[in-house]
């Protein structure tokens, strides 16, 4: 009697997994995660509340830079807290270097005496050469030729007339250029000119913003700046 014969057997199927099974999930979690952060960032979030003007000096990182800042000099509401920011915006008295009293209100919406107080912005350099550079690769071919004497111990550069400058002068310190050196506009008829000094800290600039007329007793200035630039930026 013949048996029919057995079947053969079908060969079973591999059934581990994919080599492609590890990176995709590895890509998974990456979108995800991806997907997470961008979520986080972009969530709108009410902002921190501004620092009361009477707390301690607040931490503020300015391109990297850490300064140690008093609220109450911080002119913008929104710029009194501690962290990370593009730029501050300060006010001191002069010559006393303190921030104005917020108790103190002026007095029938009259304006504040430019005369009392030293103007003071903290920002990225990030993109700016640094004032002595510019001194030397830009501001040479907008000044006139021959330089002016200032006040003692002051050499002035004019800009020329049709110049992005027009109106402006250089004006610095004589024997030493990178200690007090200020770009200022020209005395007006009824009021004094405005000179910017900048100084750069690490990657920060710091710029100074004062009456023209304050150039009479420049050197009370420079040591002003001196100490206010140690007082922000403590070494």
């Amino acid at each position: 009697m013949a048996y029919p014969a057995h079947p053969r057997a079908k060969p079973r199927r591999h059934t581990g997994r994919s080599p492609l099974t590890a990176p995709l999930l590895l890509f998974a979690a990456a979108v995800l995660t991806a997907a997470v952060y961008v979520t986080y960032v972009l969530w709108p979030r009410w902002p921190d509340a501004p620092v009361g003007l009477d707390a301690p000096s607040l931490p503020i990182v300015i391109a990297g830079v850490a300064f140690n800042i008093e609220p109450a000099a911080i002119r913008i509401p929104l710029q009194r807290r501690a962290g990370t920011q593009e730029r501050v915006d300060l006010a001191y008295l002069w010559p006393s270097l303190t921030p104005p009293n917020p108790a103190l209100k002026v007095a029938d919406g009259a304006p504040v005496n430019p005369n009392e107080r030293l103007f003071v912005t903290v920002a990225s350099g990030y993109g700016t050469l640094p004032i002595i550079e510019r001194v030397q690769t830009i501001y040479p071919r907008y000044l006139v030729l021959e330089p002016a004497t200032g006040p003692e111990g002051l050499t002035l550069r004019g800009f020329r007339d049709g110049t992005p400058y027009q109106g402006e002068e250089l004006i610095f310190e004589s024997e030493k250029p990178e200690h007090f050196l200020s770009r200022c506009s020209r005395q007006g008829v009824t009021n004094s000119g405005i000179c910017l000094l900048e100084r750069r800290v690490g990657n920060a600039d710091v710029t100074f913003r004062f009456p023209r007329d304050w150039l009479s007793d420049w050197r009370s200035v420079a040591a002003g700046i001196d100490k206010l630039v140690a007082q922000l930026h403590p070494d």
